[in-house]
């Protein structure tokens, strides 16, 4: 193949001058920001960090525009924030609403979403794990089966055979798995155990990742809405970080405007600044 037909390759993106009110952003500069942001490839790692770049530099020439100056404020381990960090956070207090939601806000959003304010059904359930042994699964399957059927006749003898045949260290309670709440198991078993009712042993083996799950579902406990009082904080919480996440959108979007951009898009794709 000649050296014509080789393409550049992907971790090399074109060098496309980023300026922000006639100030250049380095392309060393985005390239070595570009490293602090994941992405499917380096072409689009390097668009996010030159749009990153460009953000903060019109927010630090709107700070010095505003005469701004910086404080900057030291943690608990003694990390002192930069001047430019501290002229951005002084400049977005100003941008943000400063006012915690108030009991209303914060009521008619529960009203209006009670479902998301739900606590989590709660299983008791127990099991008994047959590994697979890769020479004979079809052997294991069927096993498993005569073994469902064994327990559906005599379900007295669940722990027994845990104690005796489980690969899960569960046999040593005779299978008992204790509390479980969804997402605590993988997600075939959860599926399986959260179909069955109360006192079923499951029809068929449960095929996981482990092997074979042998199920009984001893007790379900429905979740209930918790009362506002209980999640009040939170809500609260939630409604500043929105609204300050929006507030801060609008200032940027509206600073953009203001601005002569090239090389970058800041607001959503297809909407070009500064081409």
């Amino acid at each position: 193949m000649s050296a014509c037909a080789i393409h550049a390759p992907d971790s090399m993106p074109a060098r496309k001058q980023v300026s922000v009110n006639g100030v250049v952003l380095p392309h060393e500069t985005i390239a070595a920001e570009a490293q602090h942001h994941a992405a499917p490839s380096p072409t689009q790692a390097f668009a996010a960090a030159a749009r990153a770049l460009a953000i903060r530099e019109l927010l630090l020439q709107e700070a010095g525009r505003l005469g701004l100056a910086p404080e900057p404020e030291q943690d608990a381990e003694g990390r002192r924030e930069t001047d430019e960090d501290a002229l951005i956070r002084a400049l977005m207090a100003q941008a943000t609403p400063q006012d915690a939601p108030d009991d209303a806000l914060c009521r008619r959003y529960y009203d209006n979403n009670r479902p998301r304010f739900r606590s989590a059904d709660i299983y008791e359930a127990a099991h008994i794990l047959i590994a697979f042994n890769s020479d004979n699964e079809e052997y294991e399957l069927e096993a498993a089966r005569a073994l469902i059927a064994t327990l559906k006749h005599d379900p007295s003898g669940f722990a027994g055979v845990a104690r005796a045949c489980s690969a899960c260290p569960s046999r040593e309670t005779g299978g008992n798995l204790g509390q479980i709440t969804r997402g605590q198991m993988v997600p075939e078993f959860e599926r399986a155990l959260f179909a069955m009712a109360p006192g079923e042993i499951s029809d068929e083996p449960v095929r996981t990742r482990f092997g074979l799950h042998v199920l009984r579902l001893d007790r379900k406990i429905e979740g209930a809405i918790l009362p506002f009082e209980a999640v009040k904080a939170r809500i609260a919480d939630f409604l500043s970080e929105t609204r300050e996440r929006q507030a801060i959108a609008g200032y940027i979007a509206h600073l953009a405007q203001q601005a002569d951009i090239r090389g970058v898009i800041l607001g959503r794709p297809g909407s070009a600044q500064g081409e």
